[in-house]
């Protein structure tokens, strides 16, 4: 007589997607009327008038933020297992990713000084022709090399974290608007890359449908067409804020002002350790989850973790509004160091699923909390004409971290991944440390902001 073993696989309660896009929508929708009723009182989403350049720039730059964005997260969906299909090993895919991220340490660091110098406009065209140049080589070659595309997508990468943020500060300041329009901004930002990301991952399946073979690489044919779309949009919609300044000049203002103030330092190896901890997050997240031979519909987890990025990020507005007596700082300790508990008890404490994912919840809350608060700062402490060198220049620490890891732990395979959350647990902890010291010391004095 035969034994009928019945094999299960994990999924979310369906009602905590249904508790996650309520709070959203209600997080969102109820800060017109929260606002009301605060003495300081801070802008609903556009609500800048509709006659507003700013309020038209702002709709014209998060379309062409969730597109950038729509772009960046194509080639993660399938992408292992493209490699797979294209018969790489594990150690190649490996490899790839220590070359991309040796890119993004040698070459990408200096991308942000390159675009203070040249201006916006141009190192974004830059973005878009990368994504455009790799997807048409992917389509069209048989077996295109592994390192080149994933050299490309890393600059790429490097681009994007710095080039958009900077382009919209510039032209925020350039027409003299208020700076609580730009914390607007900063919080619908995340939102935006975190809605398009999970489009993203239904743009792909939809076109993937169920022949996955005939249909592998229609991903890319999909990145063609929004890379060009995104070129059009910059060259033909892209008002360049004009800022001529000389290498010389400007290797003296970042001297002064960046390397040799403690505070940005500070705010550097905050953003280094986001940075650290958010990629082996989406590295080890997968393997975490079906450890001991666990089956897991990783699918449906996916949009719950971008989910909860998205209802972390809408909370800014409320604890940085007249509605909250937190500071900007007050805020980012607090996230930093639930965060890194957080990674502290997946690194050392073996857990149940739904304790799992509820734990990487709560750690995307708080990065969606961490993102905007960030971006506030850097507005407070660093020069406009300097902010893309010094994003690029903070990445450098997790970058060569990251390298370090992989080599170690994914090629040669000497560190558990318990050992790399533990890491990154570690660095945000630190960062908290140095939000509050960053706290302790006051005030930039060349500070734009009127109120924390």
């Amino acid at each position: 007589m035969a034994v009928i073993i019945e094999n299960s696989v994990w999924e979310p309660n369906p009602y905590l997607f249904i508790f996650i896009f309520l709070s959203c929508f209600l997080s969102i929708f109820l800060l017109p009327y929260a606002s009301k009723n605060s003495s300081t009182r801070a802008p609903a989403p556009f609500e800048h008038g509709f006659s507003s350049a700013f309020s038209t720039f702002q709709r014209k730059f998060l379309l062409l933020y969730s597109l950038a964005s729509v772009m960046e997260g194509l080639w993660s969906v399938y992408g292992e297992f493209e490699f797979t299909y294209r018969g790489v090993s594990r150690e190649q895919i490996v490899l790839s990713l220590c070359v991309g991220y040796a890119a993004s340490l040698f070459v990408g660091t200096f991308l942000g000084i390159l675009s203070d110098l040249i201006g916006q406009k141009k190192i974004c065209m830059t973005f878009c022709i990368i994504h455009l140049v790799t997807a048409i080589w992917k389509r069209i070659s048989v077996h295109p090399s592994l390192f080149i595309a994933s050299v490309g997508l890393s600059l790429a990468t490097s681009i994007f974290s710095f080039s958009f943020e900077t382009w919209m500060v510039h032209h925020h300041e350039k027409q003299g608007q208020r700076q609580d329009m730009l914390s607007d901004t900063f919080w619908l930002m995340t939102i935006f890359e975190s809605v398009s990301l999970v489009g993203n991952q239904m743009l792909v399946n939809s076109l993937i449908g169920d022949d996955v073979k005939r249909n592998m690489f229609s991903s890319s044919t999909a990145a063609v067409f929004l890379a060009l779309i995104c070129l059009t949009f910059i060259i033909k919609g892209w008002t360049e804020v004009s800022q001529r300044i000389e290498l010389e000049d400007y290797r003296t203002s970042f001297s002064a002002y960046i390397l040799s103030d403690k505070r940005i330092w500070l705010l550097a190896w905050a953003q280094a350790s986001v940075h650290f901890s958010v990629a082996f997050f989406w590295i080890l997240w997968a393997p975490t989850l079906v450890a001991d031979g666990r089956e897991v519909h990783l699918g449906l987890i996916y949009p719950c973790l971008l989910g909860s990025r998205i209802l972390g990020s809408s909370l800014f507005p409320w604890l940085m509004s007249g509605t909250s007596s937190l500071r900007t700082e007050d805020c980012l300790l607090y996230c930093f160091a639930i965060s890194g508990l957080v990674m502290s008890i997946v690194a050392f404490d073996y857990q149940e699923l739904g304790v799992l994912v509820m734990l990487f919840s709560i750690f995307h809350a708080c990065v969606g909390l961490i993102l905007p608060s960030l971006a506030k700062l850097r507005t407070m402490y660093v020069p406009n004409k300097l902010r893309g060198g010094m994003i690029s220049l903070s990445l450098a620490p997790a970058n060569a971290a990251i390298l370090f890891f992989l080599l170690q732990g994914g090629y040669y395979r000497r560190i558990e991944n318990s050992v790399i959350l533990a890491f990154a647990a570690i660095g945000l902890f630190t960062s908290a440390g140095s939000v509050y010291a960053l706290k302790r010391w006051g005030k930039h004095p060349y500070q734009t902001w009127q109120k924390q």
